[in-house]
């Protein structure tokens, strides 16, 4: 899809600091939704014209579907935008999160919450590569099987791209 056509979004890649080591916040999105049912994405959504950037949206968004205030996120960075298969261009905002989190889920976009270790996340050796054929065109994807859970499409791309950014000079 054209950059052009792309909707506009962003999702806040929330490391949250615990004491036994660095996490990555994720949830896993309701079945019924229409969009992306059942996925393990990170909290995040459209750009709406209130927001004004990006990370005003994974802020917003984030303390919308989870609950995180944004005063216990420090930003760090925006990673290079994402483009999606189904039309979206996504900004990751990495954001450090302080505990206690209180989290409150919002039931109709978000069945759990779970947090992989951001060392493992970061480990190459955690990554699988997948193809799928949709309309007769094969896309190729990474994902990350952990406990029970399947990170996979855009926010397995994601991920991957903060390794890359991270592990610039390897």
């Amino acid at each position: 899809m054209p950059t052009g056509m792309s909707v506009a979004a962003a999702v806040l890649v929330p490391i949250v600091n615990r004491p036994s080591g660095l996490t990555v916040l994720l949830t896993q999105r309701t079945a019924h939704l229409r969009d992306h049912a059942g996925q393990v994405s990170f909290p995040g959504g459209c750009c709406e014209p209130a927001d004004a950037s990006p990370v005003a949206t994974a802020l917003r968004e984030s303390h919308e579907e989870v609950g995180i205030a944004p005063d216990q996120v420090e930003i760090l960075a925006s990673l290079p935008d994402y483009f999606t298969s189904t039309g979206y261009r996504v900004t990751p905002v990495v954001g450090l999160v302080i505990p206690p989190l209180n989290l409150h889920l919002d039931d109709f976009e978000v069945a759990e919450v779970f947090e992989p270790p951001l060392e493992f996340l970061l480990d190459p050796a955690s990554y699988h590569q997948h193809a799928l054929e949709r309309d007769g065109t094969v896309h190729h994807y990474w994902a990350v099987p952990w406990q029970g859970h399947f990170i996979w499409g855009a926010t397995a791309g994601m991920l991957v791209n903060l390794r890359q950014c991270l592990f610039a000079q390897d």
